[in-house]
């Protein structure tokens, strides 16, 4: 019976917070809008596979039919991006200065024509560029000497001891958003587990509720098993809008077992949520908390491959993020839903997650006071 009258009171205080957490309007876009925005946001930069693109004017001075050719078929090139806005040299020089275009393209006013004693139109095209963009100028003449180099073969005729052929594989791979969405996934979760009590305990203990509810027989555990009930209900409901969106407009794979997923989500979040309870419930007012918070989550939102991979950084980096408490979340949602393990494949990530969540809730129990 005291059971049942215990877990009455975690299902009470659940109802509670679910019900404020619905009514606080900034709580729910800063739970479920901010990271929808920032779901568009890089949904739009890895949405197009392509990696490689080049922000260029084509200033063509030539009207001869080869000239005419060459810009429509770098217009439809998906590689090249042309400015139909820019029609002189001055134009595009202004633009490059402020970074703004990568390259200018001429096509000189000759370009195309058959000069005296010659067989066969020629030309040659003029790639500008300022000096911090050297390395996209020079994938960008290879790219142009390759399509000339077709161009060139309606004239010339050679054959090349030696080639490249490519080969395409029956199987799809991959997007660049495919792999980027675990971390996003993981900025979702820090945002809810940490800011949610963050944001809630100070307020309580200022407008003495929480003081009042300690002269109850209300316990810490059940005070923090209903609001962690509560915040998983917040969790759900970000997470369900998050793949809809992903999937439905960005094409969104999962190649992991979506229970899998699942079940390393919610333990995830909970281990996350630990570092919020334990923040929200030591400190006494927002000032006192919220550089402490920032201090805390600003390094796992930069290195814990939240919006840029982890291996791009030096390996003493890597060595030393890979200790903080979100990398091991967001590595092991990478892991399930980009390369297909299962909770067993992953078990160093399920580790890391299960240790820290003993020390946070160790920390949390220890450090909370009721005003």
């Amino acid at each position: 019976m005291n059971i049942k009258k215990q877990l009455f009171t975690v299902l009470t205080f659940t109802k509670i917070s679910t019900r404020r957490f619905f009514r606080d309007k900034v709580a729910l876009f800063f739970s479920v809008g901010f990271p929808l925005i920032f779901l568009f946001v890089f949904g739009n930069l890895y949405g197009n596979n392509s990696s490689l693109s080049f922000r260029v004017a084509l200033i063509n001075q030539s009207s001869t039919a080869i000239a005419t050719q060459l810009s429509e078929g770098l217009g439809q090139s998906k590689v090249i991006k042309i400015d139909g806005n820019i029609a002189s040299l001055d134009q595009a020089k202004e633009k490059m200065i402020h970074s703004e275009l990568d390259a200018a393209i001429i096509v000189p006013e000759n370009f195309g024509e058959v000069e005296k004693g010659a067989k066969y139109p020629s030309g040659q095209l003029e790639v500008i560029y300022t000096q911090n963009n050297q390395q996209s100028a020079s994938a960008l003449t290879s790219l142009l000497s390759a399509q000339l180099g077709e161009v060139n073969k309606q004239f010339v005729s050679q054959v090349a001891p030696f080639s490249v052929m490519s080969t395409q594989l029956n199987e799809n791979s991959l997007s660049n958003f495919d792999f980027a969405f675990a971390g996003l996934i993981g900025f979702s979760i820090m945002g809810i587990g940490i800011f949610g009590p963050v944001n809630v305990f100070p307020e309580l203990k200022k407008m003495g509720i929480l003081r009042r509810l300690s002269t109850t027989p209300l316990r810490v555990w059940q005070y923090f098993l209903s609001t962690m009930i509560g915040q998983a209900i917040a969790g759900s409901l970000s997470f369900v809008a998050m793949f809809f969106v992903a999937i439905q407009f960005f094409q969104l794979k999962i190649a992991g077992n979506w229970l899998d997923l699942i079940i390393f989500l919610l333990f995830g979040s909970i281990m996350i949520l630990g570092i919020g309870l334990a923040l929200g419930g030591w400190a006494k007012n927002e000032r006192q908390v919220a550089p402490l918070a920032n201090i805390i989550t600003f390094p796992m939102m930069f290195l814990s491959g939240t919006f840029f991979p982890r291996f791009l950084m030096p390996d003493w980096l890597q060595n030393l993020s890979g200790l903080l408490p979100l990398t091991p979340v967001i590595d092991g949602v990478r892991l399930i839903s980009t390369e297909a393990k299962g909770l067993l494949d992953i078990l160093p990530q399920v580790g890391m997650v299960g240790a820290w969540t003993v020390i946070v809730y160790l920390i949390a129990f220890r450090v909370f006071r009721w005003e």
